[in-house]
């Protein structure tokens, strides 16, 4: 749905409308696959059959083998188990992730810092992406972990993650890629990646909230961070949320956003034009292809953001774990961007019911907003 009612629905990044399939195949497996996957008794069976099945699924879709598809709660917990489990079966060493990494990589390597391991955080450079060289540059000999996502979910820019996976496997480091906000987006290039974990989420193709997946290579090892009944090989314990990952695998391919490029670059050409000193972060850059961060220097991105929201846009102001904080984008601040245009700027990301109207409608009302700011400010 591009439009809810009097809302224009411009925050696909932060999550996607459910799609019919899932809310369907969802409902199907409650109602049907009710017993639980590890019970031996036919309904137990029945659920263990949607189970296997969705696994298979997920695993051809991306290119992975199926033992290697781990079940999570969403893309925060993939990320964690990676992270956390990987490194509680290492000596405290060396870990190099990046200063724009979403807060699920960020905070559980601060933590393990704090526990004695050492880590290089890099910068990008100005457009947003990290370069593979600074990746070599910075591994050492106790270099245990490197942790670099795919793309970018405010700016939406794609990392080179095959450079770095090669460069990582050439050393003998394990290699996490976050690649929550590629997948409907871009190429999940599996074996290009030389990938050891790889994380996913379903809400962010139209699937349900509360399910991801950690992809895991054939022979790394992880401890459990939250032990229990040892479901899915002793990996990740608890009762499988069976609707919810049949609901996953029912959406895959079902959504796609590769076609919005045209939109969101007329969108910008739009912006531009009506407000010339309006700054795209990561344009010059590849991007996702329905992702626009931008600023319009002099408007604080709060009230923008209340005000946009007022005229019937839903539209973001960064992360989505992280909106309720007031301070400025870590991810523009990274890339070298000024606090007062950090401060100022808006996510927009398109989702593939949107339309050229809500491009220009948006547009039509950032320089509404901004002239009548300027207006109550007493400036021409």
């Amino acid at each position: 749905m591009g439009t809810t009612g009097l809302q224009r629905y411009l925050d696909y990044n932060a999550t996607c409308p459910p799609l019919d399939a899932a809310l369907k195949t969802q409902a199907q497996a409650a109602r049907e696959a009710f017993g639980n996957p590890s019970s031996l008794h036919a309904s137990g069976r029945a659920a263990r059959r949607i189970l296997d099945d969705a696994r298979d699924t997920l695993a051809a879709f991306i290119g992975a083998e199926s033992g290697s598809i781990v079940f999570t709660s969403g893309g925060t917990e993939a990320n964690n188990l990676a992270i956390s489990g990987y490194c509680a079966t290492q000596s405290s060493g060396h870990i190099i992730t990046t200063e724009i990494e979403h807060p699920s990589v960020l905070q559980p390597v601060a933590r393990l810092q704090e526990a004695g391991w050492q880590v290089t955080r890099l910068r990008p450079n100005a457009e947003g992406v990290v370069v593979a060289a600074d990746v070599a540059a910075a591994l050492r000999e106790d270099t245990r972990l490197v942790a670099v996502m795919a793309a970018n979910n405010e700016t939406g820019v794609l990392q080179p993650v095959a450079e770095i996976g090669a460069i990582c496997q050439h050393h003998d480091a394990v290699f996490l890629v976050d690649a929550v906000q590629v997948l409907g987006k871009s190429r999940i290039a599996l074996r290009d990646w030389k990938a050891d974990f790889v994380s996913f989420s379903a809400h962010k193709i139209g699937g349900p909230r509360g399910i991801g997946v950690l992809m895991m290579r054939r022979g790394v090892r992880i401890r459990e961070i939250a032990p229990g009944g040892g479901q899915e090989r002793k990996r990740r314990s608890g009762t499988e949320n069976v609707p919810a990952i049949a609901g996953f695998a029912a959406i895959l391919g079902k959504i796609g956003f590769d076609a919005l490029s045209p939109l969101r670059d007329g969108f910008e050409n739009a912006l531009i034009a009506a407000l010339p000193d309006a700054v795209i972060f990561g344009k010059h850059a590849s991007r996702t292809p329905n992702t626009s961060m931008f600023c319009i220097p002099g408007l604080d991105g709060e009230t923008l953001l209340m005000q946009l929201d007022l005229a019937g846009f839903s539209v973001a102001s960064g992360s989505a774990c992280s909106s309720g904080k007031r301070e400025p984008s870590h991810v523009l601040l990274a890339m070298g961007v000024r606090q007062e245009q950090a401060r100022s700027s808006i996510r927009v990301s398109f989702g593939p019911s949107n339309t050229p109207q809500d491009a220009t409608a948006l547009v039509t009302e950032l320089a509404r907003i901004r002239q009548r700011l300027r207006s109550m400010a007493g400036a021409a």
